[in-house]
């Protein structure tokens, strides 16, 4: 299964967070999964960590790429196919980053890892 990690999802696997599904949990783990983390994810945690709203397990610097990478993550790049899927969303959602996540769930083929309960809305395929 390929996942996509939405950004609460990845930060509790980090910490080891009771927060994280066990569902969840055991797919991120599962080595015959390929788990995803976008570009937005990114940008979003660098935006909360400078606003102070969110502490990393580990600092930014290292968290992006080289934590993601040992822990055999693959980087999803934000790529203009994504944004013309975004354009064809409807608001049931209006968090930008979610959004972004949602279409590129729906480009990718990617099933996202969110406790979210509005991305159902969207028919993408959710583990939690």
């Amino acid at each position: 299964m390929n996942l996509l990690l939405d950004t609460h999802a990845l930060i509790w696997f980090l910490e080891d967070d009771p927060k994280l599904s066990l569902t969840a949990r055991a797919a991120i783990g599962d080595a015959r999964n390929r788990s995803y983390v976008s570009d937005a994810t990114a940008w979003e945690v660098c935006i909360k960590v400078s606003l102070g709203k969110l502490k990393t397990p580990v600092p930014f610097a290292e968290l992006f790429p080289a934590r993601l990478e040992s822990l055999s993550f693959q980087v999803l790049p934000i790529r203009h196919v994504h944004l013309h899927g975004l354009l064809q969303l409807p608001f049931h959602h209006r968090d930008p980053f979610d959004r972004l996540l949602i279409a590129q769930s729906h480009v990718e083929g990617l099933t996202l890892v969110s406790g979210d309960p509005q991305f159902r809305d969207y028919g993408v395929p959710l583990l939690w």
